[in-house]
């Protein structure tokens, strides 16, 4: 009796369902996050509230204009404080609801892959992340600022931002937040600390040195920095230093690390 040769996906097709899989699960979050309108204000107001104030208050005690004053505090508004919540936050919060709401299981019954899911979140994410950058662009142009360097590279800086958000969103929500009341209070202990410490809301200049030296332990100052030595200082790879290496390098690593924990959660749901 001839055997019937079994038939292998093409790695292409592959790469085709995980892309249109990824892109249903962005899509559902996002009209998810549309039909709660209160979250999508707060979200666009948060970045404009920030950098208003930074401005504000780098112009007075820097003694700058305000459109320079802008162009400077930009940088670290937008990776330092407002895809923090959106990216970090945000990502710990989708993986939490979806345990609790019992979504995760539904989805294993369905053939969706974990992949799927785990891109279509970074997806999602990277949407928010381009509409705060938008908010955040607009309204320094608004007061004049201008911005140099290369976009490409600050758009590089700020996709490398996101992956390392939500990487460390997905460790924390897997791994150390079982509820929704959980998610502030770890959000809070863990993140503002690093916001702080990484210039999201003083301008590392004014650090001590003591503090500069833990600061170089910190991904939001290496963010900060690396965006603001291209954005308002029009420096190239070369001349940032360590800050782009060190964002490329934490961002790779929690991506994977966070993959890891995502599955070591499937399992666990799975079982359960």
């Amino acid at each position: 009796m001839p055997v019937t040769p079994v038939r292998h996906q093409a790695p292409q097709h592959n790469l085709l369902r995980y892309g249109t899989e990824a892109i249903a699960i962005a899509q559902r979050i996002l009209t998810e996050l549309l039909r709660r309108r209160r979250s999508l204000i707060f979200w666009a107001i948060f970045p404009a509230i920030i950098l208003w104030l930074n401005g504000s208050i780098l112009a007075e005690r820097a003694q700058i204009p305000t459109a320079e004053a802008y162009a400077n505090a930009a940088p670290a508004t937008l990776v330092g404080a407002a895809l923090f919540f959106s990216c970090l936050g945000g990502s710990v919060a989708t993986v939490v609801a979806e345990r609790e709401q019992q979504t995760l299981k539904r989805l294993f019954m369905s053939p969706l892959s974990g992949l799927s899911y785990f891109l279509g979140i970074f997806l999602a994410h990277g949407a928010i992340a381009l509409g705060q950058s938008l908010v955040v662009i607009f309204l320094a142009l608004v007061v004049g600022a201008e911005f140099q360097g290369n976009p490409f590279l600050a758009a590089l800086i700020i996709a490398l931002s996101v992956m390392a958000y939500v990487g460390v969103g997905f460790i924390l929500g897997t791994q150390f937040a079982r509820r929704t009341e959980d998610v502030n209070a770890l959000v809070a202990a863990f993140g503002v600390p690093l916001l702080i410490l990484g210039g999201a809301f003083l301008p590392t200049r004014f650090f001590p040195k003591s503090l500069l030296d833990i600061a170089q332990y910190n991904p939001v100052f290496h963010m900060n920095e690396a965006l603001m030595a291209v954005v308002s200082e029009g420096e190239g790879l070369d001349s940032m230093g360590n800050h782009f290496t060190f964002l490329a390098l934490f961002a790779i690593g929690v991506t994977v690390a966070g993959w890891l924990s995502y599955r070591r959660m499937v399992n666990v749901e799975r079982r359960l």
